[in-house]
């Protein structure tokens, strides 16, 4: 597999795990849901940990190289193609937040979801720094701040860290290092899930699960000529396993990461079914399916439920909405945005060494 290769696999499974979040914050309002299926989306935050593991790979795998090559030079490049892929979207979003505020005030709501005194820190991304309720105005955006967060962050990790010249010991050992300080700040907090207490830990959470998909991307480039995606699938499973009786702080960032490195490991091989066109579109489309989902059920709900729970045939109606609303958003906001933004040249001296494609990156 070229190393320019984007990993299809990759960005394939985030649409499933963008779906996966849509159905967790649907499942309390689904009529007659079995308990095993509602108790896998109960569990629906998790895939939050495995974007913030998949983007720490993902930027490794386009961004490192180049920002080891040519240092400082490229910081502000890479840092508006950052902010091309998430703000444009995301304040699109508070848009239709707003027109959603002004309709529960023409029709006599409450609104607190909506606090204007918060706006400014939600339009600014830094709304989980600490400025501001992260779980409010568009609740899905908490994490994307976090991103912000560590996409400032990175060139530093990068150019600090060279993962070619770290032997496979050192590199597990500090994966292990940063998952084992992940369970103790959640520890410290009294937090036994992940998804507990977002306001201070949610960037915590990012940082280190961040960093340790930098470490696995490492790791790939080391062992991506060898059959040992098995091998992670195992440990992944082993891990998994674990959970019936150690912290889910513990043992299921771990078993993530494994995850996320047997599916690199495995891209592009034969038969892989990530490799097909319509789950690699889910994929494409995911981020809009991530931060569109959570309004649009708000606007659903205003527009067409009148009772606690719904039915399918609601529920697919709603589906289909965020499907189809994913697809717009990605065509005529997503895509033009990035390319907009992508066209300003910074004057300071960029580099020769083009980023790679990446999954979504």
């Amino acid at each position: 597999m070229s190393g320019r290769a984007e990993l299809r696999a990759l960005t394939s499974v985030r649409g499933i795990a963008a779906w996966w979040v849509v159905l967790y914050h649907l499942r309390g309002s689904l009529a007659g849901l079995p308990g095993t299926a509602e108790a896998v989306l109960a569990k629906g935050y998790l895939a939050v940990d495995f974007f913030f593991l998949l983007s720490g790979f993902v930027l490794a795998l386009s961004h490192g190289e180049r920002l080891r090559f040519a240092g400082l030079a490229v910081v502000p490049d890479f840092l508006r193609r950052r902010i091309a892929r998430i703000w444009p979207l995301h304040a699109v979003m508070l848009g239709f937040a707003v027109l959603l505020l002004l309709v529960l005030h023409a029709s006599g709501r409450a609104a607190t979801e909506f606090p204007l005194a918060e706006l400014p820190a939600h339009l600014l991304l830094v709304q989980a720094w600490g400025f501001a309720d992260p779980l409010r105005w568009n609740d899905p955006a908490w994490s994307i701040s976090c991103e912000l967060a560590a996409y400032l962050l990175f060139p530093l990790w990068a150019m600090a860290i060279d993962g070619r010249h770290r032997g496979t010991p050192f590199l597990l050992g500090a994966i292990g290092v940063l998952l084992l300080a992940l369970s103790a700040a959640f520890a410290l907090r009294g937090a036994d899930t992940l998804g507990q207490d977002i306001p201070r830990l949610g960037v915590v959470r990012c940082l280190l699960e961040f960093a340790t998909g930098t470490l696995l991307h490492a790791l790939w480039q080391r062992w991506r000529e060898r059959r040992v995606a098995l091998a992670s699938f195992g440990i992944a499973a082993l891990f998994g396993m674990a959970w019936l009786d150690a912290p889910e702080t513990l043992v299921v960032p771990a078993a993530l990461a494994a995850l996320l490195l047997g599916l690199a490991l495995s891209a592009g091989r034969a038969g892989n079914p990530l490799e097909g066109a319509l789950l690699h579109r889910l994929g494409e489309i995911s981020y809009a399916t991530y931060l569109s989902h959570f309004l649009l059920w708000f606007a659903f709900k205003l527009a067409f439920v009148r009772t606690a729970t719904i039915g399918w045939p609601l529920a697919a109606l709603y589906l289909l909405l965020v499907l189809a609303a994913s697809v717009a958003l990605h065509r005529w906001v997503e895509r033009p945005a990035q390319r907009w933004i992508n066209a300003l040249a910074f004057r300071p001296g960029r580099s020769r060494l083009p980023a790679r494609r990446s999954p979504r990156g």
